[in-house]
């Protein structure tokens, strides 16, 4: 009894969640299954899982007039049923007991989404684009697929910042300036929308193993203030050496280089020349932002 409310009181904080951000959406998954019903037919008919259900309604309803999807697409339709499988598998163990039907209509939504998974899976696995090359790496272990998707990115077929940047993680244990470019040149072309605060992290790991300590602090801090994440401002500080005066500029940057990233102008901001100009690193750029808040 304590395992199902521990699950109860978790999904629906996250509905919770949702019902403050994810009207609109829920208006467009109700229009889609309406006029497609075949998209929709095989999922369950309650709120949980909704957000999971809502993606793979979405990704759907974009291939639904796609004869050749491409890999992205693809890529996101394994996803998509992916998330969605993990997430009724829980909520199928969870026992209703005044509407007994709605526990075997989630079990039902959790082996269906399973065998069209396991299906998807088999009709991709000798495809060689590039998502299908990094699904197979990650998901089946592929590494044969990891070397075709290096050789892919090397010869210029890699434009995806998301690729890119997976790309940028393999090479971070062992080419920390291939993959320093990497990182810079997902920040280059990614859309704030589909940026990943730890790619922050990714990139002040390049300057660390380079002893480019100032832009692994900023960076670092950037990453700290955008996951709300609670630090140490001790060990943040012995990064520089115990200079205050420094880590106040950094801090400022760091709000600089969020901003810019969120409102699209990163590609001609000072902060970005400071990171990929290696004859302007040894000066810190004025930050054009108020002093963050700790």
């Amino acid at each position: 009894m304590k395992r199902n409310f521990v699950k109860i009181t978790s999904f629906t904080l996250g509905l919770c969640i949702l019902g403050i951000f994810g009207c609109n959406n829920d208006q467009n998954i109700s229009a889609i299954c309406k006029n497609n019903p075949e998209i929709c037919a095989d999922l369950h008919q309650d709120s949980w899982c909704l957000a999971e259900k809502t993606q793979l309604i979405e990704q759907r309803y974009h291939l639904k007039d796609s004869p050749s999807p491409s890999d992205k697409q693809l890529y996101r339709q394994l996803i998509s049923l992916e998330n969605y499988s993990r997430c009724m598998e829980l909520a199928a163990e969870v026992q209703h007991i005044l509407h007994t039907a709605r526990t075997e209509e989630r079990a039902k939504a959790f082996r269906s989404s399973t065998q069209q998974l396991t299906l998807l899976q088999e009709q991709i696995r000798t495809r060689q684009d590039p998502f299908m090359s990094y699904y197979q790496w990650t998901r089946f272990g592929d590494t044969s697929a990891l070397t075709r998707l290096i050789a892919q990115e090397k010869a210029g077929d890699v434009s995806e910042p998301f690729l890119l940047a997976q790309i940028a993680t393999y090479y971070n244990n062992h080419d920390a300036i291939k993959a320093q470019q990497l990182y810079l040149k997902v920040f280059d072309h990614i859309q704030y929308d589909e940026f990943d605060p730890n790619w922050l992290l990714g990139l002040a790991a390049t300057y660390q193993q380079q002893q480019q300590f100032a832009q692994n602090y900023m960076l670092t801090k950037a990453n700290l203030v955008l996951t709300q994440q609670k630090y140490s401002a001790d060990k943040m500080l012995a990064l520089l050496g115990g200079d205050k005066k420094l880590a106040a500029q950094l801090d400022n940057l760091a709000q600089d280089l969020i901003a810019v990233l969120k409102n699209g102008t990163y590609l001609h901001s000072p902060v970005r020349q400071w990171l990929t100009t290696p004859s302007a690193n040894g000066t810190i750029p004025t930050a054009t932002f108020k002093p963050m808040s700790e």
